[in-house]
């Protein structure tokens, strides 16, 4: 089966003070599909009088609004009915995100469950937010923290997962309390803006969440040294993130990020190594490896090293690359024209550095390889976009470029090991330290390696599984502090004590003067 394009973009408004608007310079920009070169949305073109507008709006909700004073279980249930409402919108939503990211659509079907599943959860912690009593301070003192709502949140966030990485910040801050200005990228921002609506309609006060859509100059950096930003939570790549600290610094604001990743795949001999093949092509191929979790890199141990590389390679030959509306595609198109140079140039660079190319390695087209698929849905004045054959490297050397960096396309780099010590050197041989995947039935060799490498993340003889409950981010430069998980909706908080005295109290004046 095979989505049309639509006759017609896609228009959109942001959503500020809850209401949709223009940008006040009245100017507007467009995004082209990926996959098919038409255009497929117009969005305002916010510039910084709109943040700040988005910005009071959101200051006025927190200050002297209802949201941050009302009971858990009322923002439970505008949290579950948005919920509600994306599952609703979802095959909308995912139509919107497949033209503008390029990825499959029965993917982008996927994400939009996995978006309402993480409302579903932080709806439950609203109810869970608490702090400690201490009552062994003495007869005469009482102590207690509580936690109350860290104030306006400013969010900025990527175009490869653009309502799942929302949904993994707004509605936790929303479950503590907060006020929010949400700036999606303007590659994808389609869905967040129709978010907007959403939250209206379940019932969300206006101005406690304001979407505006624009570039990263002047909206997004507006936004992250704004002075009525209390905090900054950024999700992208490690050397924005450091441009966001370094905006933040004008009022101190909290930061958390999350950011780039080179994660490795390590197989070891005594694997499944029929269930490690299926995630090893998975983790490379997945959203075009357009992924800060993308398993990057293979460490297979030597002495399966021969067989195991085949393996994958027939394997990756097989996954369908093409038109991302048809539901048989796995591998859709390349989000922009600056990513997909970036991707042939470390394939160039794999091959200049003397790592041995054994499958892809080269831009598809309809004249170039590109499936029949990739054209069953291309409407009257649609071309042929951005795609990339999945790519695999063997021979390759821990320091080369290849095999450190990261790339963010459909490239395997595959590197040998011979102890789990040595696979444990080679994993945290880079700046990253977001996931990692350790193949292996020996129970000490699983928990040895998941203890020795630096990351947010291990998955043991599986890969990339995600779940609302359990906690997300990373080490080193891949990000400051965790997303999902119980403790997601703290990062959203400030602490605060409260010492209480019991019963009469003599002053160290009174004291002195006796």
């Amino acid at each position: 089966m095979t989505t049309l394009l639509p006759n017609t973009h896609f228009t959109y408004s942001m959503w500020i003070d809850g209401q949709a608007a223009s940008a006040k310079n009245g100017q507007t920009f467009s995004r082209e599909s990926p996959a098919h070169g038409v255009k497929v949305g117009e969005y305002p073109l916010a510039g910084a009088d709109d943040v700040d507008a988005a910005v009071a709006a959101a200051r006025r909700a927190f200050d002297i609004g209802s949201w941050p004073h009302l009971p858990g279980a009322e923002r439970a249930k505008v949290l579950l009915r948005t919920a509600e409402l994306i599952r609703a919108s979802k095959d909308e939503f995912a139509l919107i995100e497949t033209l503008e990211s390029g990825k499959p659509i029965k993917q982008a079907r996927d994400e939009m469950e996995w978006s309402a599943a993480l409302w579903d959860y932080a709806a439950a912690l609203c109810r869970h937010l608490h702090g400690d009593s201490y009552n062994t301070l003495g007869a005469q003192v009482l102590g207690f923290t509580i936690r109350e709502p860290i104030g306006v949140v400013g969010m900025i966030t990527p175009w490869n997962f653009p309502l799942l990485i929302i949904s993994q910040k707004l509605p936790f801050a929303l479950a503590a309390g907060c006020t929010c200005v949400v700036k999606p990228s303007e590659l994808t921002p389609g869905t967040t803006l129709r978010l907007g609506a959403l939250l209206a309609e379940a019932g969300l006060p206006a101005g406690v969440v304001s979407i505006i859509s624009g570039y990263g100059e002047p909206a997004g950096a507006r936004l992250s040294e704004h002075p009525d930003i209390d905090m900054i939570s950024f999700t992208g790549s490690t050397e924005i993130g450091k441009a966001v600290v370094g905006s933040s610094k004008s009022n101190l604001k909290k930061v958390e990020l999350e950011l780039g990743g080179k994660n490795p795949h390590i197989v070891f001999a005594d694997a499944d190594l029929e269930a490690a093949l299926d995630a090893v092509v998975f983790g490379v191929c997945f959203n075009m490896g357009e992924c800060c979790n993308s398993g990057s890199r293979l460490l297979v141990q030597r002495s399966i090293a021969d067989d195991f590389i085949n393996r994958v390679i027939e394997t990756a030959k097989k996954v369908p690359v093409g038109d991302p509306l048809d539901e048989q595609t796995k591998i859709g198109a390349i989000i922009d024209g600056n990513q997909f140079e970036k991707i042939l140039g470390y394939i160039e660079s794999g091959n200049r550095n003397g790592a041995r190319l054994r499958l892809g390695g080269k831009a598809l087209n309809r004249e170039n390889g590109l499936p029949d698929v990739a054209s069953r849905s291309l409407n009257d004045g649609a071309k042929s976009g951005r795609f990339v054959e999945a790519t695999v490297f063997d021979k390759v050397q821990p320091e080369m470029p290849i095999a450190k960096e990261e790339i963010f396309g459909p490239v395997l780099s595959i590197l040998t090991f011979d102890t789990a010590e040595e696979a444990i050197r080679i994993a945290n041989n880079t700046i990253y330290g977001l996931s990692a995947g350790v193949w292996t039935r020996d129970i000490d060799t699983a928990f040895t390696v998941s203890r020795g490498i630096r990351a947010g993340t291990i998955w043991i003889n599986t890969f990339m599984d995600g779940y609302p409950e359990l906690c997300f981010g990373g080490f080193n430069q891949s990000g400051l502090g965790r997303e999902l998980g119980r403790f997601s909706i703290e990062e959203f908080t400030e602490l605060k004590t409260v010492q209480v005295h019991l019963g009469p109290r003599t002053s160290w004046w009174a004291k002195e003067t006796k």
